[in-house]
């Protein structure tokens, strides 16, 4: 075999590998996005499973697309502490980062279940190996003994750490509503915001509403804390009429899979408003603020 020959065969095999890789690269994404609610970090984790299946014997490996949803599954669960660590420092409430669902609607995924900013919060909250579980079942239909392959433990295991993470999302979670009365409420409450119109606030909240401002400490308006009930929820928001809404437009887009509202005053991004609702009325309103996580939402 000539060094030209030798040369062909190493690009043919590089092309292949290359595209193995593409085959997968959405899906890796949207694991690690569910997996630690950074666009930043899960596109640093797609990146070291790129350079993982370079690196490896590919000769050996039987199913790439097996190997490379463990590699980045592994590879995000020993990420999460280090981010856990990062958003104690975090000044004020921390928000996953919203993607822009609109041209990708499934993000990878099989279904959009863990997704929506509201279910990427509560995934917060349990075990990562019960989270990476949940996400590879929930989102991706993975069986079990996959899932248990992936995460190096048994089928049954891997059963419970779905079952118990899906208990605490619905635990936590109202049955959702349907899309056009999503963006209904969603209108209705902007509508009353820039208003001040009291009243028509406490219409479409739920009585046990919470919102949460992030804004990294950039954002003058952000609150430091979560505002609970709607009483009070109401009279933050209206506080807000007429003065951090003047000279703004508005921008309907689609974020994790829901209607969202981008704010602007000029070319600046002020905020990006997500909600979670149940037949109660808006149960969360998501104020996303912090400037870096504003960049990737298309007005």
């Amino acid at each position: 075999m000539t060094a030209q020959d030798v040369g062909d065969a190493r690009r043919d095999e590089l092309d292949a590998a290359v595209g193995e890789f593409n085959a997968s690269r959405r899906r890796l994404f949207g694991i690690a996005y569910r997996m630690l609610g950074s666009v930043a970090e899960a596109e640093d984790i797609v990146q070291e499973a790129w350079l993982r299946w370079q690196q490896t014997d590919r000769s050996d490996v039987r199913n790439p697309a097996a190997f490379l949803t463990t590699v980045t599954t592994r590879l995000a669960l020993n990420t999460v502490d280090s981010a856990r660590v990062r958003r104690e420092q975090y000044v004020g409430p921390w928000l996953p980062e919203p993607v822009d669902t609109s041209a990708d609607p499934s993000l990878g995924a099989e279904t959009a279940e863990a997704l929506e900013l509201a279910v990427l919060l509560l995934l917060e909250r349990v075990r990562p190996d019960q989270r990476a579980a949940y996400v590879l079942r929930e989102a991706f239909d993975y069986p079990y003994d996959e899932i248990a392959e992936i995460l190096d433990t048994s089928p049954a295991n891997a059963r419970q750490l779905v079952s118990r993470a899906r208990k605490h999302v619905r635990s936590e979670r109202r049955e959702p509503v349907e899309a056009g009365e999503h963006r209904r409420l969603l209108s209705a409450f902007v509508d009353a915001a820039r208003t001040g119109d009291l009243a028509g606030l406490e219409r479409v909240l739920a009585a046990d509403v919470v919102s949460t401002s992030d804004g990294a400490g950039l954002a003058p308006r952000a609150a430091r804390r979560p505002v609970e009930g709607r009483e009070t929820v109401a009279r933050f928001v209206a506080g807000f009429a007429g003065d951090w809404w003047s000279g703004t437009t508005l921008t309907w887009v689609e974020t994790n899979g829901r209607p969202s509202v981008l704010v602007q005053r000029g070319e600046e991004r002020l905020a990006l408003l997500t909600v979670a609702v149940s037949q109660g009325g808006i149960e969360q309103l998501l104020w996303v603020m912090a400037p870096a996580k504003l960049t990737a939402v298309a007005p």
